[in-house]
């Protein structure tokens, strides 16, 4: 039998992402998870890198960059609301909030989230400003 997944985005912060973002989380199916993350204005997050994951994000508000790597391919872009960008398995990123708003964005990952331990710390690409 097949169960339903309903629920809002909470009010409040589930957890700390290990790249310093607020994470609120939604919902999974078992071939992947959807999260919410905000990092506040005026500030960078730490570079990471995901074990086992890979990433789709969209983004719902603010603006900033992002910046991915991945073996010799490095670039970084703008993001704002309506940009949708991938984060594939091994790729190292790191993003920074601009403006007066916090950035904002709807997550997926693939397959779900598996704990603690899959973000992996790396060098980024500008100094982080959020607590480690």
């Amino acid at each position: 039998m097949t169960l339903f997944g309903t629920k809002r985005l909470p009010v409040r912060r589930d957890a700390v992402a290990p790249d310093g973002s607020d994470v609120r989380t939604l919902l999974a199916l078992e071939g992947g998870g959807m999260s919410h993350f905000e990092l506040s204005s005026g500030h960078t997050s730490t570079a990471v890198t995901h074990r086992t994951v890979g990433e789709i994000w969209f983004v719902l508000s603010g603006s900033g960059e992002m910046w991915r790597k991945e073996a010799q391919h490095e670039e970084i872009i703008s993001i704002e609301p309506g940009v949708c960008l991938t984060i594939p398995l091994g790729t190292h990123f790191q993003f920074r909030a601009f403006g007066s708003e916090p950035l904002t964005a709807l997550g997926v990952t693939m397959p779900p989230w598996p704990g603690d331990g899959e973000a992996v710390r790396v060098q980024g690409k500008w100094e982080p400003t959020v607590p480690t």
